[in-house]
């Protein structure tokens, strides 16, 4: 497999546990505010850089302010975007470098695929943070590890393990 295959295999990935993430929140009436802003942090940083790498102002803002049942139509169109783009990816353009001002003002050039890297590491660092949340509050967690992607079963449970203090 080459890298922008694997690329498109990372974000699939990153748009299942988005999805399942989403799910969670849904069912979870009650949800602490913070896991929803995380959660809504995680499609808003997708969207920028989304919109570095097609070279357009964002469609939103790095922490937007979401409710859980705006967060489907974000993701709709992050999820969308992003298919197309790696749709069109090829291997040579991995390493084009892309000019962008982050949200503190500095300028950067950085290529495509250590863009992309982010984006999926960072989508699901924040993932981490907001099962966390989740279990505190007494929710079950989304299982959104990898091994759970690919095996279409999730990688281990934790039924009756109480949440964390």
């Amino acid at each position: 497999m080459n890298a922008a295959d694997q690329l498109r295999r990372l974000w699939a990935h990153a748009a299942w546990a988005d999805t399942a993430l989403r799910s969670a929140l849904e069912r979870a009436a009650g949800a602490p505010p913070v896991a929803v802003r995380e959660y809504a942090h995680v499609l808003g940083v997708e969207e920028v850089w989304l919109s570095r790498l097609e070279q357009r102002p964002p469609a939103t803002a790095v922490w937007p302010e979401l409710t859980v049942a705006e967060l489907a139509g974000l993701a709709r169109r992050v999820q969308a975007g992003y298919t197309a783009y790696l749709d069109r990816l090829t291997e040579s353009d991995l390493d084009r470098g892309v000019p962008y001002t982050n949200s503190a003002g500095l300028s950067f050039t950085t290529p495509v695929g250590d863009i992309l890297l982010q984006v999926m590491l960072h989508g699901q660092y924040h993932r981490g943070k907001v099962n966390l949340l989740l279990r505190e509050a007494g929710f079950a967690p989304a299982p959104v590890d990898f091994i759970s992607f690919v095996r279409g079963v999730p990688a281990a449970t934790t039924a009756g393990i109480p949440p964390a203090r």
